[in-house]
């Protein structure tokens, strides 16, 4: 189990990083990104969805690595993710307080229920709830290591 979660007061997911903040960060080539983090500044893989996802723990944290044009290409290649216990509650607090909605809370199968918002500024920000313990192998990902606890 990891204490990381159960610590912060939310469920572990074993298809989810245990961290409560997790930066997702777009690269063109995640395998090549993946490996010269790995290089350069030792984060060690997790999990490994497809070729266009990793998840990739350092210290205590972890971040997300994910397929996308990146700064180069004139768009944002980054976004927040961000655990909560309620997605649904939490939604609508960001709603009243102002938040653009891009994504209603959805179920997804590994697990999470999460929704994605964009700030005033036009960051983008992903909140996800764990609804239940998913194997990563039940929905097509490879768990390489699993988190730290």
């Amino acid at each position: 189990m990891n204490t990381r979660s159960k610590t912060a007061g939310l469920p572990p997911n074993r298809s989810m990083p245990a961290s409560t903040v997790i930066p997702v960060v777009g690269y063109p080539d995640v395998r090549v990104a993946t490996e010269w983090l790995h290089r350069a500044f030792g984060f060690t893989e997790r999990l490994r969805i497809g070729d266009h996802r990793v998840q990739l723990d350092v210290g205590d944290g972890s971040i997300v690595i994910t397929r996308a044009p990146g700064p180069a290409a004139g768009r944002c290649a980054h976004s927040i993710m961000v655990r909560v216990a309620d997605a649904k509650a939490h939604c609508e607090g960001a709603t009243k307080a102002g938040a653009r909605i891009i994504n209603e809370p959805t179920d997804y199968p590994y697990g999470e229920r999460q929704y994605s918002a964009e700030d005033f500024a036009g960051h983008q920000w992903t909140f996800s709830q764990t609804v239940s313990d998913v194997d990563p192998a039940s929905w097509g990902g490879t768990l390489v290591a699993p988190s730290k606890s």
